[in-house]
This record gives C-alpha cells, structure tokens and sequence, in this order.
C-alpha cells in the first residue's frame, strides 16, 4: 500500500454553545482534514485545528506545510513502513505540529486498513470503552454553575471548569461549582496559562482551604515558566498539570527532571501525531507519572484518534478529556469513534474505521 496523493478539505461544524476560554471565544470548528490516498484506492483520514495561540499553526500554514513540504517526501511511500513515515514526517521541518499530526493521524488509519484492525489493537488493545470529561466554558458564575448543574445531569462525572481572567471572580467560580454539584462530579480547573505562580498559589491554598477537592489544575502559569510551574507544584496539595508546558519527549523529560508538574496532558496537535504521543506516554510511565489525554476544538476525526491511543496505553493516561465532539452541534462524521455524552466507544472498522465525512469543502 504506497501513498499516491494528499487533498484538502474544509470541515465547519457549529458548537452548541461559544467556547470561552482566557485565551479565545469560539462559535464553531473550521478544521483541516487531510486525505492521505493509496495505490489501492483506500483513505486514510487526518485532522488539523488552526490553534495559532497554542501550537502558531493557521489554516493556511497547516496546508501549506503539507503541500509544499512533507507531501512532496510521502508520495511512494509503503505504509507498511510506518516508522520510516513517520519519521520523514516529523523530520520534515521544525514546530508545525498540527500540520504534522493530521498527516501521522491518516498514516495511521492507512496502517489499521492495511492489517484490517482497529488501530488501538495494533497499538496494544484494551478496553474499547472509555469515558471523557466536559467542559465549562468561563463566564457568569450562574452561567457556569447552570451548565456544570446540567452536565451532571446528562452523565459526566468530571468536569473542566474554565479559569484564568480574573482572580477572585475565578476563587468565587469554582467555589459556587463546587458546591452546586459536590460528590456528583470531580472537578479540574483549566486556566490557561492565566495565572502567576504566586497567584495560582493564592488562589489554590483559597480554595484548599475552603474544602474544596480539586482532582487537578491545568497549566495554572505561561507556558515557559516551568520555574513557575515548580513554584506552584511545591506550595500546593492539588495535583499540577502540564499541557503548553509540554508538547514533545523532550520537554517531557525536562519537566519531570525538574518535578514541575505532577501529571501530563498529552494533545496530538501538539506532539505532532500518534509515534510521539506514544513516546511521552512511556516516558511518563517510567518515572510513574500518570498523563490525561486532551483535544483542542476538533471533530471525531483526530479526536478518534486520540482515543485509540488513551485505550492502548490505558495504564498511563488514566484521565481523558476528548469533549470537542460533544461540543459540537452534530457529528459530520459516518463510522469511527461513537461519542455518546460522556462514554466513548472504538468499532471493530479497521483504523479509525471512518466511512464517510459529511459538509467537506474541497481546498
């Protein structure tokens, strides 16, 4: 099976609700999706977010990168020869990591096809069902409580609350949550890079000693401030997460040289695809670090693949927060991953076992 042509496509799908952040407010997904076609009529799919803010990927980058760099090295290329591919890949060119990650996700779906299994049982099995959190978008405390209320409702038993934009509103937020839905649901709070290090430590130390249980807090200071990140790591009892802190080994290896940060968060668009995905999550499981496996605003395209790869290493990335599909408006996606609320589950399709992607725009 080699490799014969790459297209675009364009996948706008609406959310049911704006996604806020400290970062950004978004009302819909535009994604990239990659086509990666085989000398044997077969496709494998792959999927890019444009998140400039986080990765400095854009929709016109991502296309590029691919047309005009790494298509050119893939074309004849045996997917059979997946670590050869995947290597060309990531070697391509620097940083660049969505556009990366849309062409590895397709390789690997190619790769599945080839051996007609579902990736995750070529990636070491597990359990075909898992369960992902939601998340919270910052806004108006009676806003945020009302949606974490009605989350509960519908089956989600953790919830990622949004934080980061203002200090005491954001104490007074998760404070208002807590008690609107203790022992229904475990909390994790995301702030995005919103915080200083003495001001996540104010901050968690409030709500400790509040009572409130906290299950972890998400990149509480800017990305490269791991001393930051060590600082907060130190003063605090509530488990430390990483996320734009990390995106590859490497950095993964720095983190935990330094005890930055007790837990992971993997993303795909970052770690520019599945082989390095992989990668962290051995690495972390020498050195007992458990890792979350998270998703920008993607479709249950990459997202499927994502959930191949928390299944397959399971024993690591104990935590999963892979909601972008379920803040969609609907699923453009036919077969793959079926996304029900809160509970994930993998088909027997070999691959991402997808079938057809509806609304593309061609590029």
């Amino acid at each position: 099976m080699k490799i014969t042509d790459i297209r675009f496509g364009m996948l706008r799908v609406p959310l049911k609700t704006p996604f806020k952040t400290a970062l950004r407010t978004v009302d819909k997904v535009e994604d990239i999706v990659v086509m990666v076609h085989t000398d044997d009529g077969r496709v494998g799919y792959g999927e890019a977010p444009a998140t400039a803010v986080i990765t400095g990927d854009t929709h016109g980058s991502i296309v590029d990168a691919i047309r005009h760099y790494i298509a050119p090295r893939l074309i004849g290329q045996d997917i059979a020869d997946l670590n050869r591919v995947t290597k060309l890949i990531q070697d391509t060119m620097e940083k660049n990591t969505s556009a990366k990650a849309a062409v590895e996700i397709a390789v690997y779906d190619l790769w599945g096809q080839l051996y007609g299994a579902p990736l995750y049982k070529l990636l070491g099995g597990g359990d075909p069902v898992i369960s992902t959190d939601i998340t919270i978008s910052v806004d108006y405390i009676d806003k945020m409580v009302a949606d974490s209320v009605a989350a509960v409702e519908r089956g989600f038993e953790s919830l990622k609350i949004k934080v980061g934009k203002d200090i005491g509103v954001d104490i007074e937020r998760v404070r208002a949550i807590y008690a609107a839905v203790e022992d229904r649901a475990l909390l994790r709070l995301d702030a995005n890079q919103g915080w200083t290090a003495k001001e996540a430590v104010y901050a968690l130390h409030a709500l400790e000693d509040a009572g409130v249980r906290l299950e972890l807090v998400e990149q509480p200071v800017k990305a490269r401030d791991l001393e930051g990140m060590r600082y907060v790591t130190e003063r605090v009892h509530t488990p430390i997460m990483a996320d734009e802190s990390v995106f590859g080994p490497a950095e993964v290896m720095d983190l935990i040289r330094m005890r930055a940060a007790d837990i992971i968060n993997i993303k795909l668009m970052k770690t520019g695809g599945i082989s390095n995905a992989i990668r962290i999550a051995d690495i972390a499981g020498l050195y007992g670090i458990d890792c979350m496996i998270g998703c920008m605003l993607e479709t249950s395209i990459s997202v499927a693949a994502a959930v191949h790869v928390a299944v397959a290493k399971s024993d690591v990335i104990t935590k999963v927060d892979l909601d972008g599909p379920s803040l969609c408006s609907y699923d453009p996606v036919e077969g793959g991953v079926h996304f029900n609320e809160s509970e994930i589950s993998i088909s027997d399709a070999p691959g991402l076992g997808i079938r057809a992607i509806h609304g593309l725009e061609p590029i």
